[in-house]
């Protein structure tokens, strides 16, 4: 692998975290692609997300599909606590 990076993105709280994680969890069990491997753990209060590609457009591509995902995570996450109303 030629290109790397990691990744921690804080999160609100452990519910938050534990959500995200278990969202993006079956993504990387079974990668799109084999130009890149992809490690998902919590760390504290932090999602870590460690990126290894064979080069670096596989590294962005891999990135890019990760942090979109992530972000659509806490858009609904958010959105759900704003209009979630007790019966």
């Amino acid at each position: 692998m030629k290109a790397k990076a990691v990744l921690r993105l804080q999160f609100p709280s452990e519910k938050h975290l534990q959500i995200a994680f278990n969202a993006l969890k079956p993504e990387t069990d079974r990668p799109t692609t084999t130009r890149s491997k992809i490690s998902l753990q919590k760390d504290g209060a932090f999602l870590v997300l460690e990126v290894e590609a064979q080069d670096t457009v596989a590294l962005r591509a891999t990135l890019n599909a990760y942090l979109r995902w992530t972000n659509s995570v806490a858009n609904v996450l958010s959105v759900l606590e704003k209009n979630w109303q007790p019966l």
